[in-house]
């Protein structure tokens, strides 16, 4: 008597394998569908203060580049040694008489309206709030770098003490006190305004009305609607600037 399976045996054997493959990459796809859908779909907004939405205009003909923000910031918020929630960038360019100049561009969150740091999270740890602010979760951060990679602003970072996502978070602590912010209140020149923009009657307001003609965001084109403002920043800045150096030229110069 032959060893070799009957035909109906090796059909069916077929056909369950078949089955199998075809359960599988069905799920495969149905996997890849939701987590597309993830990427997409901003989780719902968190409690915050009521009715408010923050943002910040930096007015960089009034920066001196003094780095008070930093120090401040650093002091009020005690990140690890060599990290920063914000900082000021120092630039080299060039001036109407072809001279070189430098420009002082303070960098920090932009708490976007669309913030892709959001959404990629898999435990929800960033997460933004009614009033527009982008906070972290510390006690639910598992360190995984996701918002860190997806952020367009490099205002992210892996905090070494912590081991957990850290961040600017317009010190949201000292709003809810009626405080401002430990970089506006310490800046010397004034070039830092943050505010209500759902208040029209907020200094934000008033001077973004004013400035219209001149306000200007970083990579508007990323579609994340960023919420810090600039005045005088150079259309060379505007989709180019990147990285944490504290020098560097400007793509075209």
């Amino acid at each position: 008597m032959s060893d070799q399976p009957i035909p109906d045996a090796v059909s069916a054997r077929r056909n369950f394998l078949k089955g199998i493959l075809a359960l599988g990459s069905t799920a495969t796809v149905a996997d890849s569908t939701a987590a597309q859908a993830a990427i997409n779909e901003q989780p719902p907004r968190r409690a915050g203060m009521e009715n408010k939405r923050f943002a910040m205009l930096v007015d960089l003909r009034k920066c001196i580049g003094c780095q008070a923000c930093t120090v401040s910031c650093s002091l009020e918020n005690m990140p690890p040694i060599g990290q920063f929630r914000t900082t000021v960038h120092q630039y080299e360019v060039t001036g109407p008489d072809n001279q070189p100049e430098m420009l002082m561009l303070p960098r920090l969150c932009n708490h976007c309206d669309n913030p892709p740091c959001v959404p990629v999270c898999p435990v929800q740890a960033t997460f933004q709030r009614e009033d527009g602010i982008v906070l972290v979760d510390n006690e639910r951060c598992v360190g995984c770098g996701y918002c860190v990679q997806a952020c367009p602003y490099d205002a992210r970072f892996i905090n070494h003490d912590t081991q957990t996502a850290d961040k600017c978070t317009f010190c949201e602590h000292r709003l809810e006190a009626g405080l401002l912010p430990a970089c506006v209140e310490s800046c010397v020149g004034g070039a830092r305004v943050i505010g209500d923009i759902n208040d029209p009657g907020s200094e934000i307001s008033t001077l973004l009305a004013e400035h219209h003609d001149e306000i200007k965001v970083l990579k508007p084109d990323m579609a994340t609607a960023p919420h810090v403002f600039y005045i005088g920043l150079p259309d060379e800045f505007v989709d180019h600037v990147d990285g944490q150096a504290a020098v560097r030229l400007p793509i075209g110069h």
